[in-house]
Parts: C-alpha cells; sequence; structure tokens
C-alpha cells in the first residue's frame, strides 16, 4: 500500500465509500451532474466538507458546474482500488459466517469470497457458497497461493486475538473483524469492527432518554 495513503485522514478514507454509493445512485437515477450542495443534502454532509475531502486527491468538477458523476464515481472508485477484485478469506463458518459467506453483494462490489476456514472438524469439508471449508491449519498456505490480503473473522470473541495474530503473520493487512473484542494489530494492518450489540446498545441510550422524558412530561415533573 502506497505510504500516502496513511496521510489521509482516517474520517474522510470512511466517507469516501458513503460519497461512492450515493453517486452510484444517482447514476442509475440517470443524473449526469450534480453540484455538491445537493450531493451534500443527499448524504447530510455540507458542501464544503465534500470540497475539502475530494481536494485530498485532486480537482474534480468545475466551480459552479457542479460534479459529472460517472467521471467522479470511477474516480472514487479507483481511489479505493475498486477498480479490481479482492480476493478475501472467511475465519469462522458459524451462524454469522454462514451468512457473511452467502452474502451476494460483496462480489458486486470486487470482494470475492476465495476461501473459509474453521477449526471444527464437522464442518471442515463442507462446501459453503461454492468454497470447501478448510482447516485453518491450511490458513497460511491458502492465504499465499491466493493472494489474498482481506479476511474477515467471525470467530468467538476469545479466539479473536489470536487468529487476527495469525493473519497479520501471514501477509494479511485488511481485517473486518465481527469477533466482540478489541484487537492488538501490528503497524501496518488496518482493522474494521462490526459490532452489532454495541451498536444496539448505544441505541438504548436514546430510547431511554426520550422514554424518561416523555415520562416526565406526562407526570408534570420539571
Amino acid at each position: 500500500m502506497d505510504n500516502s495513503a496513511w496521510e489521509i485522514p482516517e474520517v474522510v478514507i470512511r466517507r469516501l465509500p458513503i460519497y461512492a454509493r450515493a453517486l452510484a445512485f444517482l447514476e442509475e437515477e440517470n443524473v449526469a451532474v450534480i453540484s455538491s450542495l445537493d450531493l451534500g443534502r443527499r448524504l447530510g454532509v455540507t458542501p464544503a466538507q465534500i470540497r475539502k475531502d475530494l481536494s485530498y486527491f485532486g480537482e474534480f468538477g468545475k466551480q459552479g458546474s457542479g460534479y459529472n458523476v460517472q467521471s467522479l464515481l470511477g474516480e472514487i472508485r479507483r481511489i479505493l482500488g475498486l477498480d479490481r477484485e479482492w480476493p478475501m478469506a472467511l475465519i469462522g463458518v458459524g451462524k454469522l459466517g454462514r451468512a457473511i459467506a452467502t452474502y451476494e453483494d460483496f462480489e458486486t462490489q470486487g470482494f470475492k469470497l476465495a476461501a473459509a476456514f474453521d477449526v471444527d472438524p464437522n464442518k471442515v469439508g463442507e462446501l459453503i457458497g461454492g468454497l470447501r471449508i478448510q482447516h485453518v491449519g491450511e490458513l497460511e498456505q491458502t492465504i499465499a497461493e491466493k493472494n489474498i490480503r482481506i479476511a474477515i473473522v467471525a470467530v468467538p470473541g476469545s479466539h479473536g486475538q489470536k487468529t487476527i495474530e495469525v493473519l497479520a503473520s501471514c501477509g494479511v493487512a485488511a481485517i473486518l473483524n465481527y469477533a466482540p473484542i478489541a484487537v492488538r494489530v501490528p503497524a501496518g494492518v488496518k482493522v474494521r469492527h462490526i459490532d452489532p450489540v454495541v451498536a444496539l446498545q448505544s441505541l438504548t441510550y436514546y430510547l431511554k432518554s426520550s422514554a424518561g422524558a416523555k415520562e416526565a412530561a406526562e407526570s408534570g415533573e420539571p
């Protein structure tokens, strides 16, 4: 990976796929040109923020004439490396792993599940999503053979850290982690954590606060 990529603020990189998705929808709607103002309205982002984010990567569009939707989408996809196919490995083929393995939108967006691994002997050898589940003992060799740089981890929390350490030692530099644990990774490895339970718990705060305010209003309390 280009070292300059690490100099771009993380929040900017996280917004680029959101811009790309919005532009893809616009392309489907046959919108040819859009202003930063209209794009920002769709996304809840200020036009200035969009222009600033894009300025890290060059000049796009012209003042007063907006962005060519198809061209900007192509540029953002190129910046994100989505102009090629990325082989991925899945580690952990439990209920969550099975759902991930059969998720069709990965491939339509340039991510191909190339290998799946588990430690359960009852699962090893089973076919899922057209792949034979392999034992994790084959992980290093398979990753090298298939040039896999991305992995999805869907193992229990108690196995999360060790699994990610093994992946990093095999040259995997990008990991999507569903294991419910905060993990440590060496320099040069990027991890994105997805924990639906934590997300739900943060939402209940607002439900609780809203319910409390409603109860106070109904009781006449200040």
